[in-house]
């Protein structure tokens, strides 16, 4: 078997069927398996991989064991010659793992590859790739000094600013929402540390990877939207969760002294607290008006009442969308895209193509009863029930 995706879910229901469903149509060319595992969720997740999609395996925790020993549980019973970790609020394009698999089969020295990621809105999420955050990276970090001279190597490093975002190329640190290696590669490293509950897990695999003297790489030729606010509420159990796994990196491949260790605590305090302070949700402004682009006519008849709000139906078919939609940019718009008509990398293209802080984006899932997506990489989506 080539590849075995191991999706790890808690508590996302919605946002899992999606990744199923784009998974699915991904590895449809290729000999490769789905494996779900549940950290005990409570939203009928379980319950609806298992009406849904039968031929995924699914694996039941009973209690929520983190996100090492989940993945590490999923991986256990993977058949593939390589393993894709992937975030249950992500979406990969109908070409993702084809692009990557070639990709990895000309590499001698192979570690992990991560891809380039982008949120709901269309912006690229710079923990695609990282460097190895060591006192002084963490330092730039914390101060800011990447933003204000991103192109000087001393203080470019935490976001590995020396490869564009639409460049490959080797990096050190890759984040745990896409992390594709060799199977073996993974068993050999034991998998993530289960000591770490979550946030520092993915740094430490990366980590580890390197000093078995592998190669990680940034792969820029395929994007994969990942909502992020799924992911965790950034609040004050982030924090002192953030805190904990930091101190477990340091403490775990770094020596330590007096003055690294108040630095660490300061810089760790500060860090996570500014991360918690961009994660409060701002007022969402309701769109002006909806365009559904679909060639569904009887949906389109039924949105403008679940929607409570004006909806302009344009037929795919018909409409160049991308040269069409530039239209509506600097206006309040939500733009819906049926997946029946629109491939999800047609989907992932246009919300990366059209982004503006005006324009939200939700995708309508093929045999699907909900439209989802995210205006906020920060926040939980929203879900629109279809009866």
């Amino acid at each position: 078997m080539q590849l075995s995706v191991i999706i790890l879910n808690y508590n996302v229901r919605y946002f899992l069927e999606q990744c199923v469903l784009s998974v699915q149509e991904a590895i449809a060319t290729l000999d490769a398996e789905i494996i779900v595992v549940d950290n005990n969720s409570a939203d009928n997740s379980c319950l609806m991989i298992q009406e849904k999609f039968p031929s995924v395996k699914l694996i039941q925790n009973k209690e929520n064991f983190g996100f090492p020993k989940g993945n590490n549980i999923g991986v256990a019973e993977a058949k593939g010659k390589y393993i894709c970790i992937l975030n249950p609020d992500t979406i990969v394009a109908e070409d993702t793992f084809a692009k990557i698999l070639a990709f990895a089969e000309e590499k001698n020295d192979l570690g992990i590859i991560g891809c380039k990621l982008i949120d709901g809105t269309g912006n690229f999420l710079p923990e695609s790739k990282r460097g190895i955050p060591t006192p002084w990276v963490a330092f730039t970090k914390v101060l800011g000094l990447y933003k204000i001279f991103p192109k000087l190597k001393n203080f470019n490093q935490y976001y590995a600013q020396h490869i564009d975002e639409n460049e490959n190329g080797k990096v050190e640190i890759l984040v745990g929402a896409f992390m594709f290696m060799k199977r073996e590669l993974y068993l050999d490293l034991k998998g993530f540390d289960e000591n770490c509950f979550m946030y520092a897990d993915d740094i430490d695999l990366s980590y580890r990877a390197l000093l078995k003297q592998k190669s990680n790489y940034y792969f820029h030729e395929t994007t994969v939207l990942h909502y992020k606010g799924e992911s965790t509420i950034k609040d004050e159990k982030y924090m002192k969760r953030f805190q904990e796994a930091m101190n477990f990196f340091y403490k775990k491949h770094f020596k330590k002294s007096l003055f690294f260790s108040a630095f660490i605590q300061i810089g760790i305090w500060f860090f996570a607290f500014a991360k918690m302070f961009q994660g409060k949700p701002k007022r969402k402004l309701s769109p002006e008006k909806y365009i559904f682009y679909s060639s569904n006519s009887i949906l389109s008849e039924k949105l403008p009442a679940i929607l409570k709000n004006k909806v302009e139906f344009l037929d795919f078919k018909k409409e160049k969308m991308v040269n069409s939609c530039h239209v509506f940019k600097g206006k309040k718009v939500e733009i819906i895209l049926d997946n029946q008509y629109v491939s999800f990398k047609k989907c992932i293209k246009i919300i990366e193509t059209l982004k503006d802080k005006n324009v939200t984006f939700k995708i309508f899932p093929k045999k699907t009863n909900f439209i989802i997506g995210s205006n906020s990489r920060n926040d939980r989506g929203q879900i629109v029930k279809i009866e």
